[in-house]
């Protein structure tokens, strides 16, 4: 596994060692909130910053999206934030297939809306312009969701994963895994779990442990079915196949993330978008 890393010097300030008459510990890096200068990484402030982000997809024209608190928003690489649409929804789960205008989302209506809560799933064929309801409307709440075109999985807060190969119209069981995060290539189902990234080979029914992986907060597949993940500490790591691992660089606490592919992927919060590559 090759590891890459880069490290912040801690430093005190003479305004920290005259306060109280003593010294200050110096931050380590994990505690700061702003990660070291990489090349791999550039960062942008969003403008205006969001209300809260749920989800990244990157669209069949490369633009980046973010699904919020009140709607779906489009991320232009000068960090200028637009509206995607009418609606302003949250949305509290947000997927689609890789590099494709084709969404799904769950969540909450929001205030303009008079549709039932929660909003089960929803479809957008067009980049999140307008929106259907599919299913599980006024019943389930998917808080994350992964597809690759073929196979949509949801975790259900209630039961579960829930699994729909047709576009969510209908939907199984599946397991009853604890999971924050999904991704669906290839390989199968990943997921992002207490006990560390697990691999489904039979569409989410059953689940077993990715020996040497990292442990994942955040997990996406991009549309080369290349994965990428932040572990708990706020690094990313990148795969070509789920099972060996590269420590890419460091990006520090994020809500979202999306890879475009092997090369490429984006991690944001409500105020800043990361771009690595």
């Amino acid at each position: 596994m090759i590891r890459f890393r880069s490290v912040a010097l801690p430093f005190i300030t003479a305004a920290a060692l005259l306060v109280g008459g003593c010294t200050s510990e110096p931050q380590s890096e994990a505690e700061t909130s702003t990660p070291p200068i990489d090349p791999r990484r550039a960062t942008i402030a969003l403008n205006p910053e969001l209300d809260h982000l749920h989800g990244l997809h990157v669209d069949a024209d490369g633009s980046v999206l973010a699904g919020t608190h009140s709607g779906l928003l489009a991320l232009a690489p000068s960090g200028n934030t637009t509206r995607v649409g009418t609606s302003d929804d949250d949305l509290m789960g947000l997927t689609g297939v890789p590099g494709t205008d084709t969404l799904f989302s769950s969540g909450h209506p929001g205030p303009s809306s008079d549709a039932p809560d929660p909003l089960g799933l929803a479809l957008s064929s067009d980049g999140g312009v307008t929106w259907e309801p599919r299913s599980q409307v006024g019943e389930v709440d998917f808080h994350a969701l992964a597809t690759d075109g073929e196979l949509l999985v949801g975790v259900d807060t209630s039961s579960g994963l829930r699994v729909s190969t047709d576009d969510g119209r209908t939907w199984t069981p599946g397991a009853p895994l604890t999971t924050w995060a999904l991704a669906v290539n290839a390989g199968g189902v990943w997921a992002a779990t207490p006990e560390g990234l697990q691999l489904s080979v039979d569409a989410a029914v059953t689940f077993t442990p990715v020996a040497g992986a990292p442990h994942l907060d955040l997990l996406a597949a991009g549309r080369d079915g290349a994965l990428w993940g932040i572990d708990v500490d706020g690094n990313a790591w990148r795969s070509r196949d789920g099972r060996a691992w590269e420590e890419f660089t460091r990006v520090g606490e994020v809500e979202a993330l999306t890879p475009l592919d092997y090369d490429t992927a984006y991690a944001a919060t409500a105020q800043v978008l990361h771009t690595l590559r």
